[in-house]
């Protein structure tokens, strides 16, 4: 695994693979105790229909198994797996909200659940070894990285920063210049889809909360979005911050090296 890749899969994937885990065979068990208590009204219909519907519902607690055990290796390993793009998907659309329930009955924070969803995902979308050139990618930044008595707004035009250097627009903004790639700061979910439609990346470097990451990384599939979670040293969505060196070091990750 990439050094750097550390800083962004710094939370716990172990927690979100260990829930992954234990979700797909619950649903696992649950196909099959439904096919045990089906038996015999099944049998009643034809003799034939336990065996039938048993051997369906093996083969779907099996898939679901061995796509979990891909989705292990992967993140383990750092390295696509056959699948694993599409699995990806099915982590994130359908077995993401079970996850979550069956997390919240362990009693553990919502936040933490999502914390390691993201590194688990971004885990992922780097064992793609995806790299691309700067104008393929995005950044997008939540707009309360920007003071919130600033007389200037960013949003829409990070251009217009003045460099002042009182919080992490202007390094931000000088790191897209660095790099030559798109930046753009949203206000809020719908602007950021707007800006996604507009621009066509093909990655999205996403800065956001628990809640709002893991909402764009869901809302984005199959596009991929690497995940940096912002700090909230004055509470939620009020003067958050965010470390421009993993931001830095993310886009080291993806873009690709010119001779």
């Amino acid at each position: 695994m990439v050094k750097n890749e550390s800083n962004l899969t710094s939370a716990s994937k172990g927690l979100f693979v260990t829930l992954l885990a234990v979700t797909c065979i619950l649903i696992a068990a649950v196909f099959l105790v439904f096919w045990w208590l089906q038996g015999t009204g099944l049998a009643s219909l034809h003799p034939s229909l336990p065996a039938i519907a048993g051997g369906v519902l093996v083969v779907i607690a099996a898939g679901i198994l061995l796509g979990t055990l891909l989705l292990v290796l992967t993140t383990l390993l750092g390295k696509d797996i056959l699948g694993t793009r599409f699995l990806r998907g099915i982590a994130i659309k359908v077995l993401l909200p079970v996850i979550e329930f069956v997390g919240r009955l362990a009693g553990i924070p919502r936040d933490t659940i999502r914390q390691s969803f993201i590194a688990m995902n971004n885990s992922l979308v780097l064992s793609q070894r995806v790299r691309l050139k700067p104008d393929r990618i995005l950044i997008l930044l939540p707009h309360c990285l920007q003071l919130s008595d600033c007389d200037i707004k960013v949003t829409g035009d990070i251009n217009k920063c003045v460099r002042c250097g009182r919080c992490p627009i202007s390094g931000l903004a000088d790191l897209a210049e660095k790099y030559q790639i798109d930046i753009s700061v949203a206000t809020g979910g719908t602007l950021a889809r707007k800006v996604i439609m507009e621009k066509r990346p093909k990655l999205v470097l996403a800065v956001a909360c628990e809640g709002d990451l893991t909402t764009g990384i869901k809302d984005c599939y199959p596009l991929p979005v690497l995940g940096v979670l912002n700090e909230r040293p004055y509470g939620p969505c009020v003067n958050t911050t965010v470390d421009t060196l993993k931001i830095d070091e993310a886009l080291q990750l993806v873009l690709r090296q010119e001779p």
